[in-house]
């Protein structure tokens, strides 16, 4: 199976910068979006062979998640089930046959931690959905999680110490949340490798000299971790701030 998970920064603007020409050679099972900044019907999206799911903030413009799919899900499921944390349309939760995926895309702390005492509460709630999720089957949660794990997972790890994405509270969540029974599903495979990056910023010139940060990710439950064929991070595709990123499971033996 072929998961593929973007941060598209507004779809409407990524369909006139490649976005279909991308969907269509990716050829991906399920192709998850972060970032819509649209409601469905906003745009002509005919994706042939593809149920899509959408799941739109209230405030226009703004944030937003979608799900298209050829593979028939079972239920399908729009944010936590918490009222203050599902108006921005931040989660789509799709359940296979064999595991529950979930779209994500996460709080942003802000510039000067603003909003962080929002994001421990997203946190915690998002962590305590996903414990209950994994009770009745594995999940594999997909999408920007705005945080850099690790010193290896951005450019100027010294420089950005303590800034939204790698202060020491976000860091500190995702390693509660990787503790609670997720893989990394990049690191586990390339646990050394250097200068993987999926989101870069707009300023200094900051793509091209690849000063980027590893914030997009595919984690599973443990007990997929045997089945991650590969990991890729498809950092030559334009259209957004971010890059595409691909899962490959393979089926059980």
């Amino acid at each position: 199976m072929k998961l593929i998970s973007w941060n598209v920064n507004g779809l409407r603007a990524c369909l006139n910068k490649g976005f279909l020409d991308f969907f269509q050679e990716a050829d991906a099972d399920v192709f998850c979006v972060q970032e819509t900044k649209m409601q469905q019907g906003q745009a002509e999206l005919a994706l042939e062979g593809y149920e899509q799911f959408w799941c739109s903030a209230e405030k226009k413009g703004y944030s937003g998640t979608a799900v298209f799919t050829r593979i028939p899900p079972v239920s399908v499921a729009y944010g936590i089930g918490i009222p203050e944390f599902d108006t921005e349309g931040r989660v789509i939760t799709v359940e296979f046959e064999k595991f529950t995926l979930i779209n994500v895309y996460t709080p942003n702390a802000q510039r000067g931690l603003t909003r962080i005492d929002f994001r421990m509460q997203w946190e915690d709630a998002f962590r305590v959905y996903l414990l209950r999720l994994q009770e009745s089957k594995p999940v594999v949660v997909c999408g920007d999680l705005n945080v850099a794990h690790n010193e290896i997972d951005l450019k100027n790890y010294k420089t950005n110490r303590g800034n939204a994405g790698f202060s020491d509270e976000e860091r500190g969540k995702m390693t509660e949340l990787l503790q609670s029974g997720l893989t990394d599903s990049f690191r586990y495979l390339y646990p050394e490798k250097t200068g993987c990056y999926t989101w870069w910023s707009y300023m200094f010139n900051a793509r091209a000299n690849n000063a980027g940060w590893r914030i997009d990710y595919f984690l599973t439950s443990d007990v997929l971790k045997d089945q991650i064929e590969d990991s890729v991070i498809y950092s030559e595709v334009l259209g957004s701030d971010h890059c595409p990123i691909g899962l490959f499971l393979r089926e059980n033996p």
